[in-house]
Formats: structure tokens, sequence, C-alpha cells
């Protein structure tokens, strides 16, 4: 079993459920379908202040979870898929004491996705009217939704708003989403290698996912909970997704020097012939025994179906970002960001620029990739806590078109 890492500074942390929902009051779902009993898994780090004004949201990347920071070993409620690889918080060098979100000032909250796989409410949650996992069944998810049921989390704690709302990758779509849909109530926004559309690029690579996870032979629709699971699509899935991830030089740094052959290699053609082809399928073998494909396919969906304006009924990016001049925009790119590409950014600073929404853009070079944002703590914290300490700025007026 893992242990702490001595960089860690939060120490052991548990995560915590919190339920919502009735018969006279479920969630309604963007699609219009609903759930009368909600689940969120989340974990909170750093104490809330007295007046409730030192709130800080953050949101994981597409496979991340509500454990961003210090240890926890245990997430009952997630079952088996809590491995090892989960039990150190996936942000654990960016928050503490005198980290980027210095935990002696924030007070940190992170919540896995409705529709998730470790403790949130999703496909493998029991149906209490069937006793079976939802599967198939589980309502559609969008960003939107993921947003909605967070700001439940936030009244339920008594925060009406927060100081900033964080998000990587994906969790940046929900941090923008949460930052147009609710402007009241958030005063800053920190997003890093994301954007404000969902680019061709990305929707032919995960459309790809979509396509070998539905076309394994054991996906059986989505139903597969009493029968082997669709893992040979799960791990071509993840093999797809990781090199967008991860640059290839440090594809090619990481790869063992010698092939590494599964045992069910005997029965196939082609045999594995360089080392980066079995670096990219331990990625995928290692992440079957960490995620649930249902969950994954929600996720993505969420991903394809991101949609600022029809979220917010504006025929503009403009008009959206129009009543967040209070706010004040850190905006993140890699250069060697594959995933979301620089490009990304730098339409999301146009936009901002053109509604007169205050912002700094910040390129970090890396040949990490994507990544980035998970392994280089140093390339980004000097911003995060430069932004976080500094007073959000009177509205400005909108650039002339």
């Amino acid at each position: 079993m893992n242990t702490p890492s001595k960089s860690s500074s939060i120490g052991v942390v548990e995560t915590q459920l919190f339920h919502f929902g009735s018969a006279d009051d479920p969630f309604v779902f963007r699609s219009g379908e609903k759930l009368e009993q909600v689940t969120l898994a989340y974990e909170t780090y750093g104490q809330l202040s007295p007046q409730a004004d030192n709130a800080i949201l953050l949101f994981h990347a597409l496979s991340g979870s509500q454990h961003a920071a210090g240890f926890n070993p245990d997430v009952p409620a997630a079952g088996k898929l809590w491995t090892d690889e989960l039990h150190q918080g996936w942000w654990d060098d960016f928050i503490g004491p005198g980290k980027a979100i210095d935990t002696d000032k924030w007070f940190v909250i992170c919540a896995n996705y409705i529709g998730g796989c470790y403790g949130t409410s999703g496909p493998v949650t029991p149906n209490p009217k069937t006793g079976q996992p939802y599967g198939r069944d589980f309502p559609t998810v969008m960003i939107g939704d993921i947003v909605d049921s967070q700001i439940k989390l936030l009244d339920a704690l008594g925060i009406q708003q927060v100081q900033a709302v964080i998000g990587p990758s994906l969790g940046g779509l929900c941090a923008v989403n949460c930052a147009v849909r609710y402007p009241e109530r958030v005063q800053r926004a920190v997003l890093i290698g994301s954007g404000i559309a969902t680019s061709i690029l990305q929707r032919i690579y995960n459309y790809e996912q979509i396509c070998a996870i539905e076309e394994d032979k054991f996906f059986e629709g989505g139903n597969y909970y009493n029968g082997q699971h669709p893992d040979r699509g799960l791990t071509l899935a993840r093999m797809i997704s990781h090199k967008t991830f991860v640059s290839l030089e440090m594809m090619s740094q990481r790869a063992r020097k010698e092939v590494v052959r599964p045992e069910e290699d005997k029965d196939k053609w082609y045999w594995m012939s360089h080392p980066v082809e079995s670096y990219l399928r331990k990625q995928g073998l290692k992440f079957v025994n960490r995620f649930d494909a249902n969950t994954y396919l929600r996720i993505i969906d969420a991903w394809q179906r991101f949609d600022l304006l029809q979220d917010t009924g504006k025929s503009s990016f403009r008009d959206i970002f129009a009543p967040c001049r209070h706010q004040n925009y850190l905006v993140f790119s890699i250069d060697s960001d594959a995933c979301f590409h620089p490009d990304r950014q730098r339409q999301l600073c146009r936009e901002l620029k053109g509604a007169g929404v205050p912002f700094q853009h910040i390129t970090v070079h890396s040949d990490k990739g994507h990544d980035s944002f998970l392994l280089e703590p140093s390339l980004f914290t000097p911003h995060i806590a430069y932004m976080l300490n500094t007073k959000t700025v009177a509205q400005n007026p909108p650039a002339d078109p």
C-alpha cells in the first residue's frame, strides 16, 4: 500500500458524502431526466471562515476524483476502484500551507462529478428501484449538470460566493460554465489547459474512445455489471486519450527499454515491437483497474455536448461574458499541449477581451504536454498564488468590436 508523500502537508483526509433530492424535489438533469436520490462525494481542505468568504471550488479533469490533496487510503463508496494509484491527492503539490492554494487562508472544495464512480451517483450506483447498477439507464450528464449539482453542495455548506473556481483540462470547462452561469457567485476563474468550446480534433479523439468501448463484445449496451466488463475497450480508449495527455518526448522517456508483452498477446497477429507500444498498453491496462467504462462514456459525452451558448441561452460569447466583468480570469496555456492546444486558450482570451473581462494569459513552456498541470507545480504556483491574493478589479467597458 502507498504511504503519504513526504511533500504532502495536508495529511490523511476522508471523503465526505452529500445527499440531496427527494420524490418531491428531484434533481433535474438538463436532458429533462430526473433522479430522486443523488450523492456527491467530496473533500475539503482548510477551514471555512465564519463569514464563509474564503472558499475555492476546484473541478477535476476527465478521470480525476474528489481526492485532490492529502492521503486517502480508503473510500468505501468507491469500492475496488479506489486503487493505490489514487491514494495520494491528484493536486497535492498545489494545495496546502504555503502552496499555490494556501490552506492557511483558503477553504478548498473538490467533488467527484455527477455520473462519476468514486462515491458520487453514477452508472455503478445501484438503482433503488431495481437494486442493480443503473448502467446505461443513468441519465445523460452534461457540464451544466455537474455544475448545478455542485452549486447545491455550496448551498448546503452555506457558501454563497466562492473566491475562485479552478479547473484544469475538462475541469476548466466546468469552471467557466460555473463562472458564466452563476456570475454573482464567482470572483475569479483559473483555467488551465482548457477552453470554451470542444474542438473538432477533440471530438474525433473522443469519438474514437466511445467506439472503442461500445465495440467491446462485453459492453452489452452498458449492462455488463453481472458479467465480464469491457476491459479491452476501456484499455484502448485510454490508450487513445493518453497520447494527447503526454508529449511525445515525455512518452519516449517513460517507455521502458524492453518490450513487455502481456500473456494474452500470444493469440494476436501483431506482437509489439517497440517500448512505446508496451508503455501505452500498460497505461491502458492500469486504468481499467480504477475506472468504470460507463462513467467514462458519460463524462466524455458531457465533453462532446459542451456548449456555453446553449447553456446560457445567449447568442454570442460577448453576451455570455458581459455579466462577468467583476471577475478576474487567469488562463494558462501549455505550449506542448496536444489535448487542449494553445489556440483553445487564445480563443477564450479573445472573447474575454471583447467582453471587457479582466484576464491574464500565461504560457507555460514544458516538454511534458497536457499533463504539465499535474507534474510541474513550480511553473504554475507563482501565478495562481498571485491571482488568488490580488483583489478583483472594477468592471471594464467592453472592447471595441
